[in-house]
C-alpha cells in the first residue's frame, strides 16, 4: 500500500528530487543488505529462525508509524531504513524455513507459491492504495491505514512451525569454513554485475509519472505489475521445478533486458503499460526459480546463511546503482547551474550601457 505513494509523497509533497529518492533508496537497501548474512547466519546456529522473521515483520510495522510522523525526506529516510532493517532481518531465516517446509522437488513451486501471495498482498495494497488517491485521501491517512494488514499479519508468525532439530547448534559455524559450488560462486559474481546496472523500482515508477501518468494512475501500474507477478509465480516455479532452473531463469532475465531497453525507447502510455505488465512476468521468472537454484547448491548447515548471502549481493548491488544514479543527478544540477549562471552573466556584459 505504501510502496508506490511513498516516491510520489516525497517528491510533491516534501519537495525531494529524485536524486534524494535514490540516495534514500541506497542507504535503506545497504543497511537490509549488511543484516541478511548475519541474521542467515544466527537462524543457522540457534534454530531461531521464526523468531527472526517476528522480529523483522514487527519493525517493518514500527516503519508505518514513524513514516506518519515524518515531516522531511530526512524523517522517511530514518522510516525507510527501520522498514529495510526489518527486511534485513526476516528474509533469510524466512526463505530457509520455505525450503525446510517443502516436499522434495517441489522448492521452486513452493518459492513461487510465497511469491505468488506476497505479490498478491502487493497487488491489493497497490489496490486500496488508488482508490485512496483517488477519491482524494490525504498520504498520512492511507499509511495509517496500511498499519491494520501489517499487524495482522506479525500475529499470524506465532502459528507458524519451525524444525527445531535435535538442539540448538551451538558449535561455531564458521563463516571461512563455508565451501560453495565454483558453479554457485560464478552466478554470485553474474547476479551482482546485474543488480549493479538495476536500479529501484520506485525509478520505474517515478519514470511513468514523467510520461504523464497521474498519481492514480501510477498506482494503477504497480497494481497491474504485482498482479502479473502474483499470477505467475507459481507457474514459473513449477516449471523451474520440472524442467530446470536455467530453463526458467535465462528467458527471465531476458524479459528483464527488453523491459528496461523499452523504458528507455518507448515513450506511449500503452507501451509502458505493456512494460509493467512483462516486468511482472520476469519478477515471477526470476523469484522462485532462483532461491530454489539456491537454496539446493546451499550446504545443508549454511542454507540461511548461503540464502542471506544472496540477498546482501542483491542489496549491494542496488546500492551502488543508486548511489550512481543519485550522485549523477546531483553533478549535472551543479553543472546545469553553472552553466545558467554563466549564461546570466553573458547576457549582462552584452547589454548596452
Amino acid at each position: 500500500m505504501i510502496y508506490p505513494i511513498l516516491p510520489l509523497y516525497l517528491t510533491a509533497v516534501l519537495g525531494a528530487t529524485p536524486a534524494i529518492v535514490g540516495v534514500i533508496e541506497g542507504i535503506a537497501e545497504s543497511v537490509a543488505s549488511l543484516l541478511k548474512v548475519a541474521s542467515g547466519y544466527i537462524g543457522d546456529r540457534y534454530h531461531n529462525k521464526k523468531r527472526l522473521a517476528f522480529l523483522g515483520y514487527s519493525a517493518s510495522v514500527l516503519y508505518k508509524f514513524v513514516l506518519l510522523f515524518a515531516g522531511s525526506w530526512g524523517g522517511v529516510l530514518a522510516a525507510r531504513v527501520i522498514d529495510r532493517t526489518g527486511k534485513g532481518i526476516r528474509t533469510a531465516p524466512r526463505d530457509a524455513l520455505v525450503a525446510q517446509s517443502s516436499e522434495k522437488g517441489k522448492l521452486g513451486g513452493s518459492y513461487g507459491l510465497h511469491k505468488m501471495l506476497d505479490m498478491a498482498g502487493s497487488s491489493l495494497g497497490a489496490l486500496f492504495a488508488f482508490l485512496f488517491i483517488a477519491f482524494g485521501m490525504k498520504y498520512r491517512a492511507a499509511f495509517l491505514w496500511s498499519v491494520i494488514p501489517g499487524v495482522v499479519a506479525v500475529t499470524i508468525i506465532p502459528l507458524i512451525r519451525e524444525e527445531k532439530g535435535a538442539a540448538p547448534n551451538r558449535r561455531r559455524l564458521a563463516l571461512r569454513g563455508l565451501k560453495l559450488d565454483a558453479r554457485l560462486k560464478w552466478y554470485f559474481a553474474v547476479l551482482f554485475l546485474f543488480c549493479l546496472g538495476n536500479s529501484s523500482n520506485v525509478f520505474l515508477l517515478l519514470k511513468a509519472q514523467s510520461r504523464g501518468f497521474s498519481t492514480s494512475e501510477v498506482m494503477l501500474l504497480y497494481l497491474i505489475f504485482s498482479v502479473s507477478a502474483s499470477i505467475l509465480a507459481i507457474p514459473a516455479g513449477r516449471l523451474s521445478d520440472r524442467f530446470g532452473r536455467s530453463r526458467i531463469l535465462i528467458p527471465g532475465y531476458l524479459i528483464y533486458g527488453l523491459v528496461y531497453l523499452g523504458f528507455a525507447l518507448l515513450t506511449s502510455k500503452v507501451s509502458l503499460l505493456i512494460l509493467f505488465v512483462a516486468y511482472g512476468a520476469y519478477t515471477a521468472f526470476i523469484s522462485g526459480a532462483e532461491r530454489a537454484l539456491i537454496a539446493e547448491a546451499s550446504p545443508a548447515d549454511y542454507q540461511g546463511t548461503v540464502l542471506g548471502i544472496y540477498g546482501m549481493l542483491q542489496g549491494f548491488g542496488l546500492l551502488l546503482s543508486s548511489m550512481i544514479g543519485g550522485v549523477l543527478g546531483i553533478v549535472s544540477a551543479l553543472l546545469i547551474a553553472v552553466i545558467l549562471r554563466s549564461g546570466k552573466g553573458r547576457k549582462a556584459a552584452d547589454r548596452p550601457d
